[in-house]
């Protein structure tokens, strides 16, 4: 006996039902192919999908619901992507019914026959219908009206009318649309079943107002299960005028800095780096590093240590809620930390064992050095000991590093609250030393620098082996200059870091951690540039 399995459609192919746009969702055999044929071939190619390293097994239609208002109606879907290593993702796609062509702008989810109407199924971001009918409702903040959709207004929304509304740039993990020019509503495509840290870190700071260097929460969409069961599905704030974030900002000067380095030639040998976490004043920097390093570069990295500051010590002022009070180390914490890095840890092992064969020179003594010192480095993943600390775990930023900070008029302003992308909802929800955000920004520093080394190396009159030194002096004195700033601030402000001991350990311990944590990424994807956490390993484990 076999069993006859149903060919698959082509993507040109026109699926058929006998419904209407208003009742498709009743048809069972349209939500079957929905499932196992139609989407499956569109998300794959979607920038925002995060399954391409993974088998896809199958897909399901956990939820959908009406988007409309007296003139349109659009479908939200809420998606559940299976894989076979046994794991889910969720997703939410809006989608439209057009039947003229022109308005999918070549993003086709699908051709499809309701009756006898013929058009295509297309993500209804792409209408400026539907752009206009979510800002009007968010405008109207009437957020028990929808059954299950909740719209809310929020205090940094002053415009009464919907004007206009455009994409901003290329598509990327989120779907990020400009209203009027002052307002920038991110449609959140990987979604959870909790809201979103963006979202509630957002609202927080614009209602406390204590913060403000970061894009005023304007509004909210919300989709409700029940009582305890959420999902945000698009956050909305103040557009902030920028010139760019302050990852290619600072590339920009370090380019110069490395340029004018090579125009004037000295031995930099002779250059030394301060001792690790020193603190230095900007108007003490030595000479010899003023000669090709402006000291608005240096203050520049002094100011985004004081609102780094800031934005910790707003973060960390609330005592009523509970999302938000400061705690003590605890025993828990110290469990869930160690699980999560020791399971993270293991795998970049293995992985660094299995990518031996990509890797030469440097970056293969690096490698080698790191695989042979593996016990030492899993102790010290192991050696935290939350009864020796006495500072503040609060919400953080929880990836924080120079691309999530925008230029504006010579200051910065700190976006993107979601947290780690690997770690789950929950994860990112975990009160944490706000020094992993610093420990964060360190590492981005440490990029910066050696982005512009690889990048330009035949511009630089030096070897790599000279580059690479001076890249430790410089980064050196980026971090002390950040960290006394950042410091004097917080402590003068009654955050709780712990003092000078304390302040170095756990700085050292999330150093490591983030620099574990992008070894997977750099291994995975550009294998020349895993140099640069190797050495940031190598450096913790021999300091």
């Amino acid at each position: 006996m076999t069993t006859e399995t149903k060919p698959k459609k082509d993507l040109n192919d026109e699926y058929v039902y006998k419904s209407e746009w208003s009742e498709l969702f009743t048809n069972p055999q349209f939500i079957e192919e929905l499932c196992e044929d139609i989407l499956e071939p569109y998300i794959i190619t979607k920038r925002w999908y995060g399954g391409k390293a993974s088998a896809l097994k199958y897909i399901e239609l956990i939820d959908h619901f009406k988007i409309e208002d007296d003139n349109d109606l659009f479908y939200g879907l809420v998606l559940e992507v299976n894989f076979r290593e046994a794991f889910v993702q969720n997703y939410f796609i809006p989608i439209a019914l057009v039947t003229d062509q022109n308005f999918s702008q070549n993003d086709i989810i699908t051709k499809i026959q309701l009756n006898e109407t013929h058009g295509f199924l297309v993500d209804a971001t792409l209408l400026e219908s539907f752009r206009k009918q979510i800002f009007d409702k968010i405008l109207e903040g009437a957020k028990t009206k929808y059954k299950g959709l909740e719209f809310r207004r929020g205090r940094g929304c002053k415009d009464s009318e919907y004007i206009s509304s455009r994409f901003l740039g290329a598509e990327q993990s989120n779907t990020s649309i400009i209203f009027n020019d002052k307002y920038i509503l991110k449609i959140f495509r990987r979604i959870f079943t909790d809201q979103n840290p963006d979202y509630e870190i957002n609202k927080y700071l614009t209602d406390k107002g204590v913060f403000k260097n970061t894009p005023k929460y304007s509004g909210s969409i919300t989709l409700r299960f029940s009582d305890k069961n959420v999902i945000t599905l698009a956050l909305m704030q103040r557009l902030v005028p920028n010139e760019g974030d302050a990852w290619e900002y600072f590339l920009a000067q370090l380019k110069d800095i490395f340029k004018k380095l090579s125009e004037i030639h000295p031995d930099v040998s002779k250059v030394k780096p301060v001792g690790m976490f020193d603190k230095i004043d900007t108007s003490i920097i030595p000479k010899e590093i003023m000669e090709y390093c402006p000291v608005s570069f240096f203050e520049d990295i002094d100011q985004l240590a004081l609102r780094t500051a800031q934005m910790h010590v707003a973060l960390g002022l609330e005592r009523i809620n509970t999302q938000f009070t400061p705690q003590v180390y605890s025993t828990d914490y110290s469990v869930w930390l160690k699980n999560r890095l020791i399971y993270q840890f293991e795998n970049r092992v293995n992985l660094v064992e299995n990518s031996l064969h990509k890797l030469e020179g440097m970056r293969l003594e690096l490698a080698q050095e790191f695989l042979d010192r593996k016990k030492e480095i899993r102790k010290r993943l192991l050696d935290f000991d939350e009864s020796k600390l006495k500072g503040e775990r609060i919400r953080i930023h929880g990836d924080y590093h120079l691309g999530q900070v925008l230029v504006s008029d010579g200051d910065f302003y700190i976006i993107d609250f979601e947290g780690e992308p690997e770690s789950t909802i929950r994860d990112r929800k975990v009160k944490q030393p706000p020094l992993k955000d610093v420990a964060g920004i360190f590492r981005s520093f440490n990029y910066s620098v050696y982005s512009t080394i690889f990048n330009n190396m035949e511009d630089f009159r030096y070897s790599q082996e000279e580059l690479f030194h001076f890249a430790e002096v410089l980064y050196s004195y980026m971090v002390a200059v950040f960290l006394r700033r950042y410091v004097k601030y917080v402590q003068s402000h009654n955050l709780s870091i712990g003092y000078k001991k304390e302040i170095q350990f756990v700085l050292n311990y999330c150093l490591l951690e983030k620099a574990v944590y992008e070894l997977g990424y750099e291994l995975n994807s550009r294998p020349r540039w895993a140099v640069i956490p190797l050495k940031g390993i190598s450096k913790i484990i021999n300091s």
